[in-house]
């Protein structure tokens, strides 16, 4: 991938507006409605991917309440199966509706050298819309955003662990502020009921900066969080960078919005610091 090589959008239109003035409107009307303080400085946070309409005020609601740095990594999951298990872009640029967010490619570079798993690989990132969808909310938050894409296909828990103290590293010898985005939703199509008891056992895993037991109650109690992966390599990065507390800022399920409880989807904003 060369640097002038633009990756487009994949779900412009369908996750969220294709119209800049729309998308704008729609983004900040999300991240004003659920501002409640002043935004705290973070070292990661976990914010949903559905469809705006769904989880966009849970998305909104994490971004409204942290600092974004000019430099972000956006870990997510890999739903087309597509590429390889750990694809990194590290040249070029995302185009937005809102414009283009460049690649960070001295903090990418970094991340390959240290944790040579990683692949250059546009292939997963393509129809991916994981972290695409998320890169609204942080142009909006920070005009000045340069990022990391990472997309997570493995499920084995020691390579992500060890991916996550490799991240760790990284930014510590960069130095400055770098804000780790781990893209998820929680538990998918079963009931309301069941969703939140499920998603709930997970949460407290993550509020306990627990990344192996997250790592235990997804596998073992089957929530089909999708983007455990990232959520894992996340954990384990903040707390080797000091993290200290976990905050859940928002919860909901698709039924909120829909009116549908008998197959719904969680999603979860959380907050580390």
């Amino acid at each position: 991938m060369t640097a002038t090589t633009v990756r487009h959008p994949a779900v412009a239109g369908r996750f969220y507006p294709a119209d800049p003035q729309v998308l704008r409107s729609e983004v900040c009307s999300y991240l004003a409605s659920e501002r409640s303080q002043k935004p705290v400085r973070a070292l990661g946070c976990l914010a949903p991917h559905a469809g705006y309409m769904y989880s966009g005020h849970v998305a909104g609601a994490v971004f409204s309440e942290v600092e974004i740095p000019e430099r972000c990594i956006v870990l997510c999951p890999n739903h087309t199966g597509m590429g390889q298990p750990l694809s990194i872009i590290s040249e070029g640029a995302w185009e937005t509706p809102l414009g283009d967010v460049p690649v960070d490619s001295g903090l990418a570079s970094a991340l390959e050298r240290r944790f040579p798993l990683l692949r250059e690989d546009t292939v997963a990132h393509r129809n991916e819309h994981g972290a695409e969808v998320e890169l609204p909310f942080l142009q909006i938050r920070q005009p000045r955003l340069r990022f990391v894409p990472i997309a997570l296909g493995t499920g084995q828990f020691e390579i992500l662990s060890q991916f996550g103290e490799a991240m760790a590293e990284v930014i510590a010898a960069h130095g400055g502020s770098i804000l780790i985005v781990a893209s998820s939703d929680m538990n998918h199509y079963e009931s309301d009921a069941i969703t939140r008891v499920k998603d709930q056992s997970a949460i407290e895993a993550i509020l306990r900066l627990d990344a192996l037991a997250l790592y235990q109650v997804v596998t073992q109690q089957h929530v089909s969080m999708c983007g455990f992966g990232p959520a894992v390599a996340m954990l384990t990065a903040t707390k080797k960078l000091g993290a200290r507390s976990a905050e859940l800022v928002k919860y909901a399920t698709s039924g909120d919005i829909s009116g549908d409880h008998d197959l719904v989807v969680g999603y979860a904003g959380i907050i580390v610091r």
